[in-house]
């Protein structure tokens, strides 16, 4: 048996998980690009598809906040994704984002690092900035003010990063409660991805 059957045999959620036949066609075409690109369809896209169209309008946005050319590199939307999740302790974001993160750098190590204390990853002051924002935006937005956009402006970012570095930060604040919320079990798969370091 294949990965992808066992755990689509095993439960990814505490909510009912809808069978491919019976989703829309548009769903099932998006799943068949994931297969065709990575050999699984994420446990995240399985579970969002309860409600087809809340699934294709947040997928479309979560995939050019993260995956566009944007104003923030992918590697730093990625660190945001990795810290924010880390905060909140969503097991489906980190082991999907670190595997992301590794996947772009070629380093096994710095998710992990990330994880465990992003104070003590080796960061420019531009990265240090923006994951310093993404810790404040999470644990007391409530506190922040116009320093907190300063401290980014001193490191050359736009307000236009800065704007898209608060959307990336929001997005996992999201996406982590409903994982922990609902149950979300992250694809077996993306813990073995991208751990041998890229030569050269």
């Amino acid at each position: 048996m294949r990965v992808d059957e066992k755990e689509r045999a095993a439960p990814t959620a505490w909510l009912r998980v809808p069978e491919p036949a019976e989703l829309p066609e548009e769903v099932r075409a998006l799943f068949a690009r994931f297969e065709e690109k990575t050999g699984f369809v994420p446990n995240v896209a399985r579970n969002f598809a309860l409600l087809p169209e809340h699934f294709l309008r947040w997928f479309r946005y979560y995939d050019h906040l993260m995956r566009s050319e944007g104003h923030l590199s992918r590697k730093e939307r990625e660190m945001i994704a990795v810290v924010v999740s880390a905060i909140n302790r969503c097991e489906y974001c980190l082991a999907s984002h670190s595997a992301y993160l590794r996947e772009l750098t070629g380093d096994p190590v710095l998710p992990d690092v990330l994880i465990a204390n992003f104070r003590r990853a080796p960061l420019t002051p531009k990265e240090r900035a923006l994951l310093e924002f993404a810790y404040r935006m999470t644990v007391a937005s409530e506190k922040m003010d116009s320093a907190d956009i300063q401290a980014l402006r001193a490191q050359g970012l736009s307000d236009e990063a800065i704007f898209e570095a608060a959307q990336v930060a929001a997005m996992f604040n999201f996406t982590n409660r409903l994982a922990n919320a609902l149950g979300w079990v992250p694809n077996e798969a993306y813990y073995h991805l991208h751990r041998v370091p890229k030569e050269g």
